[in-house]
C-alpha cells in the first residue's frame, strides 16, 4: 500500500487564493495553530487534483509544525501522503523547531541518479533487448528482492556509516562517483547504533536491490535539449544521446527506521505536549533526544540507500560491457548526479534577511542548489545543481537546474516526478499489465517486469502529466529546464 492509499477523503474546503501566476496560498487563519500559511505551487490542472484527495489539507497541517518557517510548501507534483503530502516540504528552526518522519516519509532516501554515455539510439536500438534483459538478471527487483550479496550486522554498520564509499571501496564503481551525489554520497550524521536490530536484519538481505512499485532502470535517449550550455556541462551533448536512470531507495531498512521512530514520535508529542491536528505529523524537538536520535538513524538510511544505488551503477555498467563488448569506462558511463527525494537536511537559508540554520524537510522533493552553492561540484559550481524529474513508464524525464529563485519560493527544492494521479489499487482496477506492455511495445518502449501486476500499477496514466510539473517549476523559475528525456527500455520490479 502507498502513502497515498492509506487514508481517504478530500480537500474540498480548503481556502486555496491565487497571489501569483502558479502560486496559491492556503491563508494561516484557515485553522486555528496553523503557524505559517500553506503554499501550493501548480497550474490550475494539478491544483485540481490536489482538492481532490488530502494535498492542500496536509498541507494546511504541515503549518502547525513548531518552529516551521516562510510557508508549508507543496510542490507541483504534489499527492495525498502520510502526514506531509508527498512533494512536501518545511524548514523548522535547528534550535527551536521540530524534526518529524512524516517529513521524509518510509523509503528514506529514495531517490534518483542519472548516467550518460556516448552512445545513440541508432546504437543501442538493435542491442536494446539484451541489455534490457541483462539489467533485469544483474539487479534484483520485485516485491521483497534480496540483494546479490549479504553483509553481516558489522559489515552494514560500516555500510551505513560510509555509503558510496564503502561501495566504491568494495569495488563497486569509481572513486569519482561520489564526487556527484547529494552529500558526496554520505551524511556524516549517521550512527548506526540509533537503528534497531531489525532494520539491520532487514537491511542484510537487501542491499544491492531495486525493490518494486515506482522504482526503476531505465535507459532513456536525449529529446531535447533546452539549455545547450548547461546540458554539456552535465555530459548531455546531443539529441538522440543514451543516458540511464536508476531509481530506488533504502528498502526495507529505510521502511523499518521510520517505523521505529513514528512510535517514538508518537510518545514524543505528549512528552512535549506539542498540538498537531494529526497524529501522522508526529515529531520532537529538534534538540531533544528523540529527534537526535532519529536524525541519526535517518542518516544511516539515505547512506544505505546511496550504496545501494551505487552497487546498482556498477551492475549497469557491467551489463552494458557484457552486451556492447566495451568497457564502461570507453562509453562514458559516467555519473551526472544523483539526489535524494525523501530527506531531512541541516542548511543555512536567508529569512528575512538574515542566514538560518533550519533542518529543510523534503519528502518527495528535490534539492535544488543554485549556481555558486558551497555543496555543489567543482565542475556544476558555476551552473547550478543538475535537478532530476523521472516520469512514468513510457513518459517522459527532465533534467533541470537549480537556481537563485528556488532559495526564495522553495529552499531550493523541486519536484521530485509526476507525482500520482490515482492509487495502486484504483491503477490495477483501470489497466491491464499485458495492454499497457503491448501500447508501449508498438512506440517502441520495451519493458521488463517482475508481474503483469507492477505494471497495471505503474501505467503512465496512473501518473499527472511530467511535462506539467517540469513546465510549472520551470515558469517559478525554481528549477529551469536543461533537457527533456524520453524511455527506451525499463525493468521494473
Amino acid at each position: 500500500m502507498s502513502e497515498g492509499e492509506m487514508r481517504r477523503g478530500t480537500s474540498a474546503k480548503v481556502p486555496i487564493q491565487p497571489v501569483a501566476p502558479y502560486v496559491w496560498e492556503i491563508p494561516q487563519s484557515y485553522q486555528p495553530g496553523m503557524r505559517v500559511p500553506g503554499r501550493i505551487y501548480a497550474d490550475e490542472n494539478l491544483l485540481e487534483k490536489m482538492r481532490t484527495d488530502l494535498t492542500a489539507q496536509q498541507c494546511s497541517n504541515v503549518a502547525h509544525l513548531p518552529g516551521i518557517y516562510k510557508w508549508s510548501i507543496t510542490l507541483p507534483d504534489g499527492h495525498e501522503g502520510y502526514g506531509f503530502p508527498i512533494g512536501g516540504v518545511a524548514a523548522t528552526d535547528y534550535e527551536e523547531g521540530a524534526i518529524s518522519p512524516g517529513g521524509v516519509g518510509y523509503d528514506i532516501n529514495c531517490g534518483v541518479r542519472l548516467l550518460r554515455t556516448n552512445l545513440t539510439e541508432k546504437e543501442v536500438r538493435s542491442k536494446l533487448a539484451p541489455i534490457l534483459e541483462t539489467l533485469f538478471n544483474y539487479v534484483p527487483s520485485g516485491l521483497g528482492s534480496r540483494g546479490k550479496i549479504r553483509v553481516t550486522p558489522n559489515e552494514l554498520d560500516k555500510v551505513v556509516s560510509d555509503g558510496v564509499e564503502w561501495a566504491v571501496e568494495k569495488g563497486y564503481g569509481w572513486a569519482e562517483d561520489g564526487a556527484h551525489c547529494e552529500e558526496n554520497g554520505c551524511m556524516e550524521s549517521a550512527d548506526p547504533s540509533k537503528v534497531s536490530s531489525t532494520a539491520k536484519n532487514r537491511g542484510c538481505t537487501q542491499l544491492g536491490s531495486l525493490g518494486s512499485g515506482n522504482h526503476f532502470l531505465e535507459i532513456e535517449k536525449v529529446d531535447k535539449i533546452l539549455n545547450p550550455d548547461v546540458a554539456k556541462r552535465f555530459g548531455v551533448e546531443s539529441e538522440g544521446q543514451i543516458l540511464v536512470l536508476i531509481h530506488t531507495g533504502s528498502r526495507g531498512f529505510g521502511h523499518q527506521v521510520c517505523s521505529d521512530y513514528l512510535r517514538v514520535m508518537e510518545h514524543a508529542v505528549h512528552k512535549y505536549n506539542i498540538k498537531l491536528p494529526d497524529r501522522e505529523l508526529a515529531c520532537a524537538p529538534s534538540k531533544s533526544n528523540e529527534a537526535e536520535e532519529y536524525f541519526a538513524a535517518m542518516s544511516a538510511a539515505c547512506n544505505f540507500a546511496w550504496a545501494n544505488r551505487q552497487m546498482i551503477t556498477h551492475w549497469t555498467r557491467q551489463a552494458f560491457e557484457k552486451v556492447l563488448g566495451k568497457p564502461a569506462d570507453s562509453l562514458d558511463m559516467r555519473l551526472i548526479y544523483d539526489v535524494a527525494h525523501n530527506i531531512a537536511k541541516i542548511e543555512d537559508h536567508s529569512i528575512d534577511g538574515k542566514q538560518t540554520k533550519v533542518y529543510v524537510h523534503r519528502k518527495g522533493a528535490t534539492r535544488a542548489f543554485p549556481p555558486e552553492h558551497r555543496d555543489l561540484p567543482a565542475d556544476y559550481k558555476n551552473v547550478g545543481q543538475p535537478v532530476l524529474i523521472p516520469g512514468s513508464m513510457g513518459t517522459s524525464s527532465w533534467i533541470l537546474v537549480g537556481t537563485p529563485r528556488g532559495t526564495e519560493l522553495s529552499f531550493s527544492s523541486a519536484a521530485h516526478g509526476a507525482g500520482r494521479y490515482m492509487s495502486r489499487t484504483a491503477a490495477k482496477r483501470k489497466y491491464l499489465g499485458n495492454d499497457i506492455k503491448r501500447d508501449l511495445e508498438q512506440r517502441g518502449i520495451l519493458v521488463r517486469a517482475a508481474s503483469m501486476a507492477v505494471i497495471s500499477e505503474e501505467a503512465p496514466g496512473a501518473y499527472k502529466d511530467v511535462d506539467r510539473v517540469a513546465e510549472v517549476s520551470h515558469q517559478l523559475g525554481i528549477a529551469t529546464k536543461v533537457a527533456r528525456l524520453t524511455p527506451l527500455g525499463c525493468t521494473k520490479g
